[in-house]
């Protein structure tokens, strides 16, 4: 969640000017077209909707789904819209959740647009141009620390400033008897949202991505140990069996850092003359985890098979680490060795990353790295790779 845009400062002043006690319809200025609301529009929209008890329950029910699935705590505004409660992957979960919201946050953007637009048939059209905006966005509300909240404390709403920004103001949305208020404006942290909840409009990057949660549902899909034949003589299961981050790589506006483990290899290579080295090709393992703000220095048990035949012959594999920032998709030019007749011969290939992304660590894990878990005949070994540690398993 790493999609930076430029706010002129006038702008910004502008957006921060906030009301001292109840709700007042804002005239905020018309679109230019499709897709062009602000975050901080976004963030002032829904601090100046009507919320109720229900409204906060729906964004926890979503952003507890996506995190579930192994994404970040997020609710996109095109679930929001089109299936409320909803989280990132609840489609490919097959998970599905039956409109249990007596009036969901997408009426109340609807009410909201329709009262300032007209509810005429041309102001109808305006409506529809803007949900249709929204919901076809890659905005969504980010709710970090969402386990943390007690059932009923209303949140401060803000948005992502960008550029590694750790501060920003925020609506501090407070409800009494007289209704629901935005009471102040308050300079929004990460240690207040650890205390509070704070929605953070920011943009979505990982919904395309396909975490190791929702590959470990599906037996026959490479990077899980699930339905896996046992190795037979001197094969073995590599694999990864838990994860840690010792640092946070982006601001916390940005979310959960997303990283990409990518494993190079010539897997189940066992040469018996050397023609057979014709018949192998290398192969790449790929997978994302995603690490959470709360989840710092924690270690996050799974299980990610790397290669499905580590063998004797097998001498080095390529193996790449890096935290996604977007940007053009580049390479990674390497290889794999493997030796046959006391000769070592290398495969070359590329490995794709982008060329914004935080490379964590990048090389070749040796056979001999390995040497004492397969003396042992299997086990685990723990080793540091630039800001992460990774405890490997060997069956």
């Amino acid at each position: 969640m790493k999609t930076y845009k430029l706010l002129l400062p006038g702008l910004l002043l502008a957006a921060l000017a906030l009301p001292a006690c109840d709700k007042q319809p804002t005239d905020l200025p018309a679109p230019a077209g499709d897709g062009l609301f602000s975050l901080s529009d976004v963030a002032k929209i829904l601090s100046d909707l009507p919320l109720q008890d229900e409204h906060l329950a729906e964004v926890h029910d979503a952003v507890s789904a996506s995190s579930g699935n192994g994404y970040d705590e997020e609710y996109m505004l095109s679930d929001l819209f089109a299936a409320p409660g909803s989280g990132v992957g609840d489609a490919a979960a097959g998970n599905t959740r039956a409109g249990g919201y007596t009036t969901p946050l997408r009426d109340l953007f609807r009410d909201y647009f329709a009262d300032r637009y007209g509810r005429t048939k041309a102001g109808a059209a305006d409506v529809e141009r803007y949900i249709n905006a929204l919901s076809e966005s890659d905005m969504q509300i980010y709710w970090p620390f969402s386990e943390n909240w007690d059932g009923s404390q209303y949140p401060v709403v803000t948005f992502d400033p960008g550029f590694g920004a750790e501060t920003n103001f925020g609506y501090v949305i407070r409800r009494d008897a007289d209704g629901v208020h935005v009471v102040d404006s308050l300079l929004v942290t990460e240690p207040l949202a650890r205390s509070r909840p704070v929605w953070v409009i920011n943009r979505n990057d990982d919904a395309a991505f396909t975490p190791l949660e929702l590959f470990a549902a599906d037996s026959d899909t490479p990077g899980t140990k699930a339905g896996k034949t046992e190795p037979e003589g001197h094969e073995y299961l590599l694999g990864i069996q838990d994860f840690t981050m010792l640092r946070q790589y982006d601001s916390w506006f940005a979310g959960a850092s997303e990283f990409f483990v990518k494993c190079g290899a010539v897997d189940g290579f066992k040469a018996t003359k050397e023609d057979d080295l014709r018949n192998y090709s290398p192969s790449v393992t790929d997978f994302m985890i995603v690490v959470r703000r709360g989840q710092v220095r924690r270690k996050i048990p799974f299980n990610a098979l790397l290669l499905t035949n580590f063998t004797d012959q097998m001498e080095k594999i390529a193996f790449l680490v890096t935290e996604d920032d977007g940007g053009t998709t580049t390479n990674w030019k390497t290889s794999a060795v493997v030796k046959y007749n006391s000769k070592s011969y290398g495969f070359e290939f590329e490995i794709p990353y982008k060329d914004k992304d935080d490379i964590v660590w990048r090389g070749q894990l040796t056979r001999n790295f390995f040497k004492e878990l397969f003396d042992a005949g299997g086990g685990t070994l723990t080793g540091r790779f630039g800001d992460v540690e990774i405890t490997f398993s060997i069956e």
